[in-house]
C-alpha cells in the first residue's frame, strides 16, 4: 500500500462519495476505485460498503480509517516541518484545553512563548477535559491542558499551577450573612448550577465537596452549564450558587458582584495539568512548548 490509496480511501470514507472524493484530490473517479480496489485486494477485505445511497466504512474500514488518519496527519507535519507544503519551514502546534486554563492561563503562557518562539504557529481548541484526552489520545491535539486527571490510554500528566475551586454566590445580604460559615451546613438548601458532565472543575468539585461530607446526591441541581461566563452572570442574577475556579471570578470578587466562599478549611485546591500521550512522536514545537512551561512555572513538576 502506499500514501496515495491510503489519501484515495480517507477521502472516499469522509466524503461518502467516490465522485466527491475524486474532485478533492484532482484525480479521475476511475483512478479513486482503482487505489480502493488494489487496497482491499492487498488488505483481502472489504473496506467500503457500496449501495444506492452511497458509501459506508465496513467495520475492516472503520479501523483501517483511524490508522490511515493518523499516517496522513503525520506526513502533513513532515511536509509542514520541511517546508515542502508550499508554506514557510515551521510547524503548526496544535492545543486541547479546558476552560478556565484555555482563558484565564494560556493566553500569558502563549504570548510568553510567542516572544521566545515567534516562528512557531499555534491554533487552540478549547473543549472540556474529557475532550482534551480524547483530542490528544485521537492525535487531533500535540498537547493539552485539564483541570483533572482522566486515567485514559497512554496519557502523561505533568501539574503546573495549584487552582482553587471556591463556591460563588449572589452578593446579597442573606448570603453575606454566612460569611465565615461551613458551606457543607447549607449547600443542600441552595439551587446548585453545574458545569457538564466532562469538565474537570465539575469532576473535581464533587471530590473536593465528597471529601468534606457533603451528600451530592442532596443537592438540589437547578442547571447544568458549559459556558462559565453563563454560569457567574446567572449566579449574579439569583439563580443559584456554582462551584468554580478562582480564576474564573476574580474581577467578579473584587468588584463585589459576587461572593466566594472557601470549600472547606484547607480550600478547594486542584492542579491545572499540562498532558500529552508519551507513546507518540512529539513535534519540535511541543518539546518547547513544554519547555516554555517549564520555564514560567518552575514548581512545575
Amino acid at each position: 500500500m502506499n500514501l496515495k490509496q491510503l489519501e484515495a480511501f480517507v477521502r472516499v470514507a469522509e466524503t461518502k462519495s467516490f465522485s466527491s472524493a475524486a474532485k478533492k484530490l484532482y484525480l479521475t473517479q476511475p483512478t479513486v476505485s482503482a487505489h480502493i480496489a488494489s487496497l482491499e485486494k492487498e488488505l483481502n477485505t472489504c473496506l467500503l460498503v457500496r449501495n444506492t445511497k452511497g458509501v459506508s466504512l465496513s467495520e475492516s474500514g472503520k479501523e483501517l480509517y483511524a490508522y490511515a488518519e493518523q499516517i496522513l496527519e503525520l506526513e502533513q507535519k513532515i511536509r509542514t516541518r520541511f517546508g515542502l507544503d508550499g508554506g514557510a519551514s515551521g510547524s503548526v502546534l496544535r492545543i486541547a484545553s479546558s476552560t478556565v486554563p484555555s482563558q484565564y492561563l494560556l493566553p500569558d503562557i502563549m504570548s510568553h512563548f510567542r516572544k521566545h518562539y515567534p516562528d512557531e504557529q499555534l491554533k487552540l481548541f478549547e473543549t472540556d477535559s474529557s475532550g482534551v484526552v480524547e483530542m490528544i489520545l485521537s492525535h487531533k491535539a500535540d498537547i493539552g491542558f485539564t483541570g483533572t486527571v482522566l486515567e485514559k490510554g497512554n496519557c502523561t500528566y505533568i501539574p503546573f499551577y495549584q487552582d482553587e475551586l471556591i463556591l460563588i454566590t449572589p452578593a446579597t445580604e442573606r448570603f453575606l450573612e454566612r460569611t465565615g460559615e461551613d458551606i457543607c451546613s447549607w449547600i443542600c438548601e441552595e439551587p446548585l448550577i453545574l458545569r457538564e458532565e466532562g469538565s474537570g472543575t465539575r469532576k473535581e468539585a464533587g471530590r473536593i465537596l465528597k471529601q468534606l461530607g457533603v451528600d451530592t446526591g442532596a443537592l438540589k441541581i437547578a442547571a447544568v452549564m458549559e459556558n462559565t461566563e453563563t454560569i457567574k452572570r446567572s449566579v449574579g442574577n439569583g439563580m443559584g450558587v456554582a462551584v468554580i475556579s478562582r480564576l474564573a471570578a476574580r474581577e467578579e470578587i473584587r468588584s463585589g458582584k459576587l461572593l466566594a466562599f472557601p470549600l472547606g478549611d484547607t480550600g478547594g485546591r486542584r492542579n491545572i495539568n499540562l498532558v500529552f500521550d508519551a507513546g507518540y512522536p512529539s513535534l519540535p514545537s511541543a518539546d518547547k512548548f513544554i519547555k516554555n512551561i517549564r520555564e514560567m512555572f518552575p514548581e512545575c513538576g
